[in-house]
């Protein structure tokens, strides 16, 4: 009995060290998409600048916002931006797309990536 208490426990515990943490926060985002804004537009009126605009990037096909001219890499990439794909794309842009034309590094925080996201996806596609 007092195994299985240690266990429960512990479970419990990592648990809770790993619930909040995980979480996406679009506020938090907001902030960290202030490093992305230099390049990119998102929103009502966004507009094409040295990067794509970005409203409505969660779930489009890479390399295919209308007006923006791609690099190769990025329009033959074959990849769709899912939670997924831009968790690893946001981290090192050029070794998940060697090629593209973004110069932008990376984020270094998981939390920041996960929360650039979050932002990201209040800004849908236009219907």
């Amino acid at each position: 009995m007092t195994r299985l208490l240690s266990v429960i426990a512990a479970g419990a515990a990592a648990l809770a060290a790993t619930g909040p943490a995980s979480a996406q926060d679009a506020s938090a985002g907001e902030k960290v998409f202030l490093k992305c804004k230099v390049c990119h537009q998102i929103g009502d009126g966004a507009k094409n600048n040295v990067g794509p605009v970005l409203t409505g990037i969660v779930g489009r096909a890479a390399g295919t916002f209308p007006g923006y001219t791609y690099s190769d890499a990025n329009k033959n990439s074959g990849l769709t931006w899912d939670e997924d794909t831009l968790t690893v794309y946001l981290k090192n842009p050029r070794a998940k797309i060697p090629g593209t034309k973004m110069t932008f590094p990376g984020l270094t925080s998981d939390d920041d990536i996960r929360n650039v996201i979050a932002y990201l996806k209040t800004f849908p596609a236009k219907s």
